[in-house]
């Protein structure tokens, strides 16, 4: 039954956690319970696309509902302007007093977006030219570097520690929630979010969880090799990086310590839903899990994200609100992670975002007969030499890509497209780009690619914040402006056990 209270919000955002390894989207190795169990007691949502696959545009472009083209935020050093309404800000306009607890990843002196409290930061400096992280004997593993695979296996990750933080500032703050309630006090919805870093690389574990995967996982499903087959772009990024050719000893301590964080994740997780019931807080809260984008692992012989692969480009995401969404139910439709925006805003009755792309779901689940739904989405990797997320040639990237129904259309600007047909080539395998059946097709989505979007204004205006950036880092070197929200990563909080199984 519906309860006539205003609903709360628990909202889970994760770091790079690809959607097939987790147990409810198929993956028979990975232990993720209480994901799995949300999902029972929800809707699942197979064909999430996050709108750039890289951390600072994507996180940016999900708190506006706004495209990185529209926002300005391309990569992992662009600023979100602080006149963007955002949705903490619908949410404190719609009488929620919007809290955060761990990762936001925004860069800049604003620090809140909207957010009237923020329990734990992030770990690097909030400004541009600020003290960097020190990641002590796993550093250079947190980007996309060939170290990351070569210093991999048990041991532990100082985003661990974070993580461990968040979750028991989470518990605190709903333990706190249950205190009030039973005192008798009336108590205020809340809008709460929670942001992990796990299971961002670097790829170590601790061996509790870490020995089951290196005993059990399994090799990539398609392990590309290089070649000059590769399109010019995978090509360039590969050799980039050292990952031409990577030893099957690093891939599997790799995989298993990924597949190792993403079970950490979900205990965290079940830590969070208990303390949520136990506080008889469950019955009107709508949980929210999705994470900012993928993980390769491997697949197409490639690792991180950055790419527009269905492993780096699509994110899991499970809604569950008792009485107002049905049950233990999937949906295939293709979605943008700018509708979870979207739909959050909505189902808490909070103003809508003026500009935002987003699209609330709740018609669509929970009238899915009578609701029409445009199956499309796009997402965008926009980079250049001065960016953080990785080595890109000084004239940089300018790519998009759309899902519409079946069909993935990569633009690269400058270079050929990828076309694939997913409902018969699931793992991206068969390129029909150049395949003269296939060649309206391939003009049509390339309409709608650039459609608005244009890749000339944006390399012009990325030179610009280009300028920009660099009297701000200056400043920063120089000023050393305080951090408001920042957690305190210590260079002994990342190792390598001595001794690798």
């Amino acid at each position: 039954m519906k309860s006539n209270q205003r609903p709360n919000l628990l909202y889970i955002h994760s770091d790079q956690h690809a959607a097939a390894v987790t147990g409810c989207y198929g993956d028979s190795l990975v232990k993720t319970p209480n994901l799995d169990q949300l999902a029972e007691r929800g809707v699942l949502l197979e064909n999430v696309y996050c709108p750039s696959p890289i951390c600072v545009p994507s996180r940016m472009s999900m708190l506006s509902g706004c495209y990185p083209y529209e926002n300005q935020v391309w990569t992992n050093s662009h600023m979100l302007d602080s006149g963007i309404p955002t949705f903490a800000h619908a949410m404190g306009a719609g009488g929620y007093y919007p809290t955060l607890v761990g990762r936001m990843h925004s860069v800049g002196p604003d620090q809140f977006h909207g957010y009237a409290q923020r329990l734990v930061g992030d770990h690097g400096p909030n400004q541009l030219g600020g003290v960097s992280v020190d990641h002590g004997a796993l550093s250079g593993t947190t980007g996309p570097e060939r170290t990351s695979l070569r210093l991999s296996g048990h041991g532990q990750s100082a985003y661990q520690v974070h993580d461990e933080d968040v979750t028991a500032a989470t518990i605190d703050y709903l333990n706190r929630l249950g205190v009030k309630k039973r005192s008798g006090q009336s108590a205020e919805p809340f809008s709460l979010s929670v942001g992990f870093m796990l299971p961002h690389q670097p790829f170590v574990a601790r061996l509790e969880d870490y020995r089951y995967y290196y005993e059990n996982v399994t090799l990539p499903q398609n392990p590309e090799p290089f070649g000059e087959h590769l399109h010019p772009h995978i090509k360039f990024w590969r050799r980039s990086c050292d990952i031409e050719e990577v030893s099957e000893e690093e891939i599997r301590r790799a995989r298993a310590a990924y597949w190792a964080l993403v079970d950490r994740m979900d205990v965290m997780i079940g830590q969070i839903f208990t303390s949520l019931r136990e506080n008889g807080l469950e019955d009107n809260t709508l949980i929210v899990y999705m994470s900012d984008h993928g993980e390769q692992v491997g697949e197409h012989g490639l690792w991180w994200k950055q790419t527009f692969y269905e492993d780096s480009v699509k994110v899991p995401a499970i809604l569950a609100w008792p009485g107002h969404l049905p049950e233990n139910i999937r949906c295939d439709k293709v979605i943008s992670s700018l509708d979870i925006n979207a739909t959050m805003i909505d189902a808490l009755g909070c103003p809508t975002l003026p500009n935002s792309r987003g699209r609330s779901l709740l018609p669509l689940l929970t009238e899915p007969k009578n609701t029409r739904w445009d199956n499309v989405a796009f997402s965008e990797f926009c980079q250049d030499a001065a960016g953080a997320g990785g080595p890109f040639p000084e004239k940089g990237v300018f790519q998009r890509m759309i899902r519409s129904d079946a069909w993935k259309l990569n633009y690269y600007h400058g270079q050929p497209c990828q076309l694939f047909n997913l409902d018969i080539d699931p793992r991206e395998l068969n390129n029909l780009a150049t395949d003269p059946a296939h060649r309206e097709t391939v003009e049509k989505l390339k309409t709608k690619v650039l459609n608005g979007w244009d890749p000339e204004w944006i390399s012009e205006r990325m030179a610009q914040l280009r300028a920009d950036q660099q009297v701000l880092a200056s400043w920063g070197r120089y000023v050393r402006p305080r951090d408001r929200c920042r957690w305190e990563l210590k260079p002994e909080m990342d190792y390598l056990d001595n001794e690798q199984i």
